[in-house]
């Protein structure tokens, strides 16, 4: 297996600002998150616009449908907002991929104690490489296929739809 991980934001990699008290994008936490993980397969990180997956449009969700659809690699992780991951994934389950390509965010960021993050990713990475090729979502230590999955807000959590 070849990975690319893309960065395209969410929860996962914003920051804590202590000033304002918001939360907000800097750089991507990916590189140092990789490095830490020791993923033994080669890897290539590719970071997008980071932003909230609620100001994500149809051009945002496109330009996350090329870079998938250019990639030399079999297989594609991409940490992405958990609000609209689902739209994505509709998107990508309309394009002609031979990969397999797995979404995953993060309910609290990264960077934040907590944080489910870093197994989210670990997870998601895991599933890339045994999951046929399609488009799935990776979350809470399970994997769904992209249109059998829903984001259940009040229990904070996937779930098989």
């Amino acid at each position: 297996m070849t990975l690319l991980v893309l960065a395209a934001g969410g929860t996962f990699d914003k920051r804590y600002d202590e000033i304002s008290g918001a939360l907000g994008f800097g750089d991507s936490h990916l590189p140092q998150i990789l490095q830490r993980c020791r993923i033994t397969v080669p890897v290539r990180l590719e970071a997008l616009r980071l932003m909230d997956s609620l100001d994500m449009g149809d051009e945002d969700r496109q330009c996350i449908a090329q870079a998938c659809a250019r990639a030399a690699e079999d297989a594609v992780v991409i940490v992405h907002g958990t609000d609209t991951m689902q739209l994505t994934a509709q998107v990508l389950a309309g394009q002609p991929m031979n990969k397999t390509v797995v979404l995953t965010g993060a309910m609290i960021p990264y960077d934040v104690e907590g944080s489910d993050a870093l197994f989210n990713l670990g997870y998601a990475v895991a599933a890339a490489g045994h999951l046929p090729h399609g488009v799935y979502v990776a979350m809470n230590g399970q994997a769904f296929a992209w249109n059998e999955v829903v984001k259940n807000r009040a229990a904070g959590r996937f779930e098989r739809r």
